[in-house]
């Protein structure tokens, strides 16, 4: 726990705050008249003429097996030609979710796999029909064809005018050299034509030109995401199997947080409380021994005995407390923190706005997360006041914990805020880490109630 205050506190290297390191450079050109010539901006335009041809690939296939499959229902030829359009449809997705990672940077989890539970095409085929992640991508294979077409002909439209217009100083000498006419047509009938001409209209379309030009990647990049929300929405993981995967990844945490606590509670015990006993029971022998040949010297030893025997429930007090104080099943948060904030080094002021108490390992981990936080403070802030605030909002309980000292405090850092952070998600609960460099630091820890 030693650097979670000390990463960044007071710390202001040369690269990114003095304005000379990668983060700290300024681009001198503003952002609209850079988009249309970034990197980003070209992928997504990509992307977006990309996905017509693959669109099309998509809607044909689906749509041609689909069709085929439920006209063979009435054989057992369609069951197989429906499980092999929604396969096909999976491995178009497979793709679909490929081109998104390399072109738009989206970074989608693969689906959960087929449940297939007997060997043979038949238990593959129900599985595959089965299957919502199959009906999902054909859903994707059937809506994306129409937006790819809406989505190509916008895009590509407001890119072709904008640089056409904007350019339009440089070529606009090709009318009337080669085409018999005096610039571009703005408006023509039987008796009346209007040409962008002279030195003003010239200027004027290259300005609406440039309009449509710094205007076209922001449009562009709209349209992908909708894309985005597609794939992700489709393509991805169910929000059931993304609970099952967090879940799953929760439970590790807690079985590794339980040995890690474990594995703490047997070091301390073995290096302090069990050492002091077994030092104080060979004190004890010795002072038996001595006790009738030199019974000042037996007293002594005794005297000496018993300072060690209270050094030893001070250090077993301290480590049930640590574990979970008789205090906090008692009386609640409210008496269990102050008596925290009492031994903290810092002066802190405690406000506990609760009516009611939240289930007894809400509370256990709610009085954790405000010792180690406290500890923090107490080694690492420098800072002069505290306060600890804890209420109820709906069936969330909420922490904070501020201080005004010098800030800098990261869970990134894979500090013991990165450890704490782990083990309120554990719980669904949310770590919240506010400590600009200069301070002053506000972390927030929001745990279900769970009453």
């Amino acid at each position: 726990m030693a650097t979670e205050y000390g990463h960044g506190y007071g710390h202001r290297g040369g690269s990114g705050f003095d304005g000379t390191g990668a983060e700290g450079r300024r681009h001198r050109v503003p952002a609209p008249l850079r988009a249309p010539f970034e990197a980003r901006t070209w992928r997504e335009f990509g992307y977006v003429l990309l996905g017509l041809p693959l669109g099309i690939l998509m809607f044909t296939f689906a749509v041609t097996m689909v069709s085929l499959g439920v006209g063979l229902l009435v054989t057992f030829l369609g069951v197989p030609v429906l499980a092999a359009a929604l396969a096909g449809c999976r491995g178009l997705g497979s793709l679909e979710r490929a081109r998104a990672r390399g072109l738009l940077g989206l970074e989608v989890a693969e689906p959960e796999p087929l449940t297939v539970k007997k060997h043979g095409a038949m238990a593959w085929m129900g599985a595959v029909l089965k299957s919502g992640t199959s009906w999902r991508h054909l859903l994707y294979a059937v809506i994306q064809f129409p937006w790819s077409v809406f989505s190509f002909v916008v895009a590509l439209n407001f890119w072709a005018y904008g640089w056409a217009l904007l350019t339009y100083p440089l070529w606009f000498w090709v009318f009337p050299m080669y085409g018999g006419q005096d610039g571009l047509q703005l408006y023509g009938d039987g008796t009346h034509s209007i040409y962008l001409d002279n030195p003003f209209e010239i200027t004027v379309t290259a300005l609406v030109g440039l309009l449509f030009t710094v205007a076209t990647p922001w449009i562009v990049r709209a349209l992908t995401t909708v894309d985005r929300l597609m794939v992700h929405g489709l393509l991805g993981p169910s929000r059931l199997a993304t609970r099952v995967v967090e879940l799953e990844s929760d439970r590790g945490v807690v079985v590794d947080t339980a040995a890690a606590d474990l594995r703490r509670i047997e070091r301390d015990l073995h290096d302090g409380a069990q050492a002091r006993l077994v030092a104080l029971a060979m004190d004890l022998g010795l002072a038996k021994e001595k006790l009738a040949e030199d019974p000042r010297a037996a007293a002594r030893m005794v005297d000496e005995a018993h300072g060690e025997v209270k050094t030893a429930l001070q250090e077993l007090r301290d480590l049930a407390r640590g574990i979970h104080p008789a205090v906090l099943t008692d009386r609640g948060l409210d008496a269990a923190l102050s008596a925290v904030a009492s031994r903290c080094t810092v002066p802190v002021q405690v406000d506990v706005d609760l009516t009611a108490r939240p289930a007894p390992a809400i509370e256990g981990i709610a009085y954790f997360t405000v010792s180690e936080l406290l500890q923090n403070i107490s080694k690492h802030s420098r800072a002069r006041r505290a306060t600890v605030d804890v209420w109820r909002v709906q069936n969330r309980l909420m922490i904070q914990v501020g201080d005004d000292g010098v800030g800098g405090a990261d869970v990134t850092a894979g500090s013991g805020l990165a450890g704490l952070a782990e083990r309120l998600d554990a719980v669904d609960g949310i770590l919240v880490v506010d400590s600009p460099p200069t301070g002053p630091t506000r972390i927030t820890a929001e745990l279900p109630w769970r009453g």
